[in-house]
């Protein structure tokens, strides 16, 4: 419960300094990004984290560890995963993606080695991914202004609020055993980046401001999530802060 709180209280302090950075934004600011002189200052704070330490140790997972092994901590993960996709999908009283992840976790678990192998999408079992900032969109709660957060990167305000629950549904965190826990939650972590190393080196290269391509990407593939790939398109020109499927 201590590390909900801290959670709890640092998805806080990170909304609340984000509102005060906004309010000395001026009247031209993008309406999905009013906070954006704030985001601008802690996307460079993570670039320079991220060049710093998560980029040399992601490069050196990746080229120590066999792609095999990689797959396996990825498959291993994904299957974690599903416990709290399961109950999001129930609450968003989605019936075939519960269903769907239902199997999954059964068919992963039990005979993909706890679920290092993947046997599920061999069978033709899909994967529905969904987060609690995911369901509170499908129950109608708007997206809210853009946020990037420190370290974790891009988010909104209504993803930040329930990244608490969030790790309340992570299996990794609930562990009471401290060191396995950190070692699980660091492995992740590389694992993850290091899955996006190439992405970043194309973004860097192709993108003539990464910020701006990187937010409106982010935006339109957390509206795409909630709207499970099919947003409406009402001709109003909603900005992406307005979204909620219950609207």
């Amino acid at each position: 419960m201590k590390n909900i709180a801290n959670s709890a209280r640092w998805a806080i302090a990170a909304a609340a300094l984000a509102i005060v950075a906004g309010c000395a934004t001026g009247p031209n600011a993008n309406p999905a990004d009013p906070f954006e002189p704030f985001n601008r200052g802690v996307t460079r704070f993570n670039d320079t984290v991220d060049d710093a330490v998560l980029v040399p140790v992601a490069t050196a997972y990746q080229r120590v560890l066999p792609s095999m092994v990689r797959a396996g901590v990825t498959n291993f993960f994904d299957n974690v995963g599903d416990v709290w996709n399961l109950a999001n999908n129930v609450v968003q009283l989605k019936l075939q993606g519960s269903a769907e992840t239902f199997m999954r976790l059964n068919v992963n678990t039990f005979f993909g080695l706890g679920g290092l192998l993947d046997v599920a999408t061999e069978a033709g079992i899909p994967r529905h991914e969904e987060d609690f900032g995911q369901t509170l969109g499908y129950w109608g709660v708007g997206a809210g202004p853009y946020v990037v957060l420190p370290v974790l990167g891009p988010s909104t305000l209504r993803d930040t609020v329930a990244l608490p629950v969030d790790r309340l549904g992570d299996p990794v965190s609930q562990m009471n055993d401290v060191a396995w826990r950190n070692s699980l939650t660091v492995l992740h972590i590389v694992d993850t980046r290091s899955q996006y190393l190439r992405a970043t080196r194309l973004l860097g290269e192709a993108a003539l401001d990464k910020y701006s391509f990187t937010r409106d990407a982010f935006l339109q593939r957390r509206r795409s999530q909630v709207y499970d790939g099919n947003p409406p398109d009402d001709g109003a020109g909603n900005s992406p802060a307005d979204d909620g499927a219950g609207k």
